[in-house]
This record gives structure tokens, C-alpha cells and sequence, in this order.
């Protein structure tokens, strides 16, 4: 079996000696989709933004296609191929689409920029409007454009549905699984949404008061769904965590 292109190993982080998560482990294929759910203040956020630096470990490691991720080379990260798109979306409300895809790819490349409209065709017509005057859903869909422009090895998701339709989200998701799988694009989306986070994931892993309470394959969770609930509403049977059978 090749191996993963993200390898996630007992991480333990948080803030001012607090953990927001703690003990976590999880592999990325290429091309596998993992989702990462759980309620709010589950510790999801702060285990993507501690898999790529920016809140430094507690104890554990995170290595990215091969190598040991260091504390605040976010920078470095992304240059090799490892993607975070946050949920707070970071569009620069002056500015065009065309002008974000500028940015975030300096070096013109018109046939990549062709495949990524291809997989968001809503933008195509739009490249000279400012994303301040985009909906929810168009900018969402310019986040993620903007970082699969640069073909990522491996892709991070933060709360992709905050604020937007679940239709705008069903039509976005299967598109995004898609790139996955035919670029061989390890995908972690953290979502609040569980069956439409599954319906294109391969694993999913449940956080609750800031640890792994189940962990199984997406098909498997979506089957047992009383057990995917007990454990996102923390009952107590599920405290501990748990492996249900692929």
C-alpha cells in the first residue's frame, strides 16, 4: 500500500495549556477523502490549524507527504503541496475573481485555470465582478478554486457549508470528491453536516469533548446511524471512543 500523503500521530494541542483536542490519529490516501466531524467546540478546527503549524503541539506529530511538519512553516507547507482553506473563507471583498486567481497562482497557467472553471463553471461568467458583491456560495466556491489553482497534494476543508444553503453544499461536495480522486489529492473536509459530509467520504472520524469517540468507514457510520448520533450528542456509551467495523 502506498504510503499516506498525511499521517496524523497521537496530536494532542490547544491554547494557554488548555487541550482542544487531544490524542488523535488518522492517515490521508491520495485521492481518499476523510471526514472529520463533530459539534461545535469539538477541537475539529484546532486539529486542522495544528496539522499545518499554526497552533503548535502539545505532544504527537503530523508528517506531510513524507516529512515532519514544523511549528509556524505554514508558508513551506503549502509551496510542497499541502492546503488549508479556512472557514472564514479569506477573500479580499475589492478585489475580482480574476484578480484572486492571480494571487494565488502568479505564474499564468491557462490550462489549469480551465480545469479548475471546469470544476466550478458558476465562476466562469464572473471572473470580473468583486467578491465583495459574490453570494455565500460563490465565494466558497472562489476559496477552494483558489487553492486547487496551485494543485495541492493535500487538502484541508474548515466548515465548508458555514452559512450556505445545503443545496448550494450537495452541489458543491460531489465536484470537490471528484478532484479528489481523479487528482490523487489527499481531502480532509471538517463539516458539522454529517450525512452530507459522508456522502463523499471514505472515513469518517467523530470528535466530542475534544477526542476521537468513532471512527469508521463513511458507508459503515451512514448504516448506523443511532451510533453516529450517540456519539456526535456524546453519550456516555461512546466516551471512550470507538472502532466500528469497515
Amino acid at each position: 500500500m502506498p504510503d499516506p500523503v498525511l499521517s496524523v500521530r497521537n496530536l494532542t494541542a490547544g491554547y494557554n495549556g488548555v487541550q482542544a483536542v487531544r490524542d488523535l490519529n488518522f492517515d490521508v490516501g491520495a485521492g481518499e477523502v476523510v471526514a472529520l466531524l463533530g459539534p461545535n467546540g469539538a477541537g475539529k478546527t484546532t486539529a486542522l490549524l495544528s496539522i499545518v503549524g499554526l497552533v503548535p503541539l502539545m505532544s504527537g506529530e503530523v508528517l506531510a507527504l513524507g516529512e515532519k511538519v514544523e511549528v509556524k512553516r505554514t508558508h513551506r507547507l503549502a509551496r510542497r503541496g499541502v492546503m488549508l482553506v479556512p472557514d472564514d473563507r479569506g477573500v479580499f471583498f475589492g478585489l475580482s475573481v480574476r484578480e484572486h486567481f492571480r494571487l494565488a497562482h502568479r505564474r499564468p497557467d491557462r490550462e489549469r485555470q480551465r480545469e479548475v472553471l471546469d470544476r466550478f463553471p458558476a465562476l466562469r461568467d464572473i471572473q470580473g465582478r468583486r467578491a465583495g458583491l459574490l453570494s455565500g456560495g460563490e465565494q466558497q466556491m472562489l476559496t477552494i478554486a483558489k487553492a486547487i489553482l496551485a494543485k495541492p497534494k493535500v487538502l484541508m476543508i474548515d466548515e465548508m457549508s458555514l452559512g450556505l444553503a445545503p443545496k448550494i453544499v450537495q452541489e458543491m461536495l460531489p465536484s470537490i470528491r471528484d478532484l479528489a480522486r481523479d487528482e490523487g489529492i489527499g481531502l480532509v473536509l471538517v463539516e458539522q453536516h454529517i450525512e452530507l459530509a459522508l456522502s463523499v467520504a471514505d472515513r469518517g472520524i467523530i470528535l466530542n469533548h475534544s477526542r476521537v469517540v468513532l471512527d469508521a468507514s463513511a458507508k459503515s457510520l451512514l448504516d448506523r446511524r443511532e451510533d453516529v448520533e450517540a456519539a456526535y450528542f456524546g453519550v456516555d456509551e461512546y466516551g471512550a471512543g470507538a472502532v466500528l467495523p469497515s
